[in-house]
């Protein structure tokens, strides 16, 4: 007979999972197979996937040294993993090292988080945190931005640095639409802000000599959408000092591989409208699981007036709901247009952590101080003469 005192325990799972650290980039390359299947039995959000953050590595911050936490069950199977980086900044004479989400900046990656097998997140995240707490002597700010509100990453974290600084920031809106299961378009449409002006444009359109609407998805057919996509989405902020999206060609090199790897899987679809067969009007999107991911999208100026733009995405959710789809999601910024087609919202932010004294909390502070005086030089300064200076910036960085 067993007494109650000789019960050994069953291990929570967290501490029967083998946490590593995945530091090269060669190593990235060849753990796609892995990385997807776990991205397929996960819930986390489309920009954690390898086809995103591995060329985000390799064209927008490959000096950026990766420090990628994998979890593994018993049987070496991946179960979790939490693709972070490590940088030191100079700032001011003093340097700071940084650990953050690969993917992060240039390319506009919402939802960012922990991938955890289903039923396995709070083990997995947890494992994580205490990793990351063993590690703290090797950073000084952990800086994660662009998690959904609801993320259990921060909770986790939370509790897991209960004696250092957690600050818990907002960060974006994104405005998304869930579809109603059998709703045919048409009565979609009437619940929307644009359904007349929408169908009135549509009508004028289709009369035009050589209109239509064409949507490519196969790897190999990507290279003439892109090349359309690029031209008028820079045509659509040329006016207003270049796109924040998508500027550069480092970025431009970053979205030609992800859109590749993307329909590799297929996970893409991209819209072109034509009018005699001239490109006037196109939509980047991502499908990730039941949702089509409104991510990008450009139009000729001399177009406007025809409202190409509106009809355009109007045709992207005809065929989200078509396809079977069950959500639409603008992703981050509160535009007119978004509102007008989505009735609900979600909430990103970003954790930061670090020392109550030191060089993290030096560094925040000197981020809050500059930011600080951005906004009273914005104050004193004329709406337009601030709109001029924002323009001449987005120049220089496209630049």
């Amino acid at each position: 007979m067993i007494r109650e005192s000789e019960v050994t325990p069953e291990p929570q799972p967290s501490q029967w999972l083998r946490v590593e650290i995945v530091h090269e980039l060669s190593v990235l390359a060849r753990m796609r197979p892995e990385w997807d299947a776990l991205l397929d039995a996960s819930d986390a959000g489309p920009f954690n996937a390898w086809e995103w953050i591995y060329p985000w590595c390799r064209r927008i911050a490959p000096e950026r040294r990766p420090l990628v936490l994998t979890a593994r069950d018993r049987t070496g199977a991946l179960v979790g993993l939490m693709p972070l980086g490590f940088e030191l900044r100079h700032v001011l004479g003093r340097q700071v090292g940084r650990l953050s989400f690969l993917g992060e900046t240039h390319i506009g990656s919402d939802y960012l988080d922990v991938v955890a097998r289903r039923g396995l997140e709070e083990a997995v995240t947890r494992a994580f945190a205490n990793g990351l707490r063993e590690m703290h002597g090797g950073w000084d700010v952990l800086d994660l931005t662009d998690l959904r509100e609801d993320s259990l990453t921060v909770k986790v974290l939370r509790e897991t640095f209960p004696d250092l600084e957690v600050r818990v920031t907002e960060r974006y809106v994104c405005p998304y639409e869930a579809f109603t299961p059998g709703e045919p378009f048409d009565a979609f449409l009437k619940r929307t802000g644009r359904r007349d002006n929408y169908l009135r444009r549509r009508k004028w359109l289709e009369k035009q000599e050589g209109y239509r609407i064409e949507r490519t998805e196969v790897p190999g057919e990507l290279a003439g959408p892109m090349t359309d996509f690029f031209r008028l989405h820079e045509m659509r902020w040329a006016e207003d000092g270049g796109s924040q999206g998508i500027k550069g060609k480092g970025v431009e090199a970053f979205h030609r591989d992800a859109t590749q790897f993307l329909a590799e899987r297929g996970r893409l679809r991209m819209y072109t409208m034509k009018v005699a067969g001239q490109a006037v009007a196109s939509v980047y999107g991502i499908i990730h699981r039941d949702t089509f991911i409104y991510f990008q999208a450009g139009y000729d100026p001399q177009w406007r007036n025809r409202s190409v733009g509106l009809v355009l995405v109007g045709e992207t959710f005809k065929d989200a709901i078509e396809s079977g789809l069950r959500e639409y999601d603008f992703l981050r910024g509160t535009e007119t247009y978004k509102s007008d087609w989505t009735t609900k919202q979600r909430r990103t932010v970003a954790v930061r952590i670090h020392a109550a004294q030191g060089v993290g909390h030096w560094f925040t502070r000197q981020e809050e101080v500059a930011r600080d005086a951005r906004e009273v030089v914005k104050r004193m300064l004329p709406a337009n003469t601030v709109e001029r200076i924002r323009r001449l910036r987005r120049r220089r960085a496209a630049v």
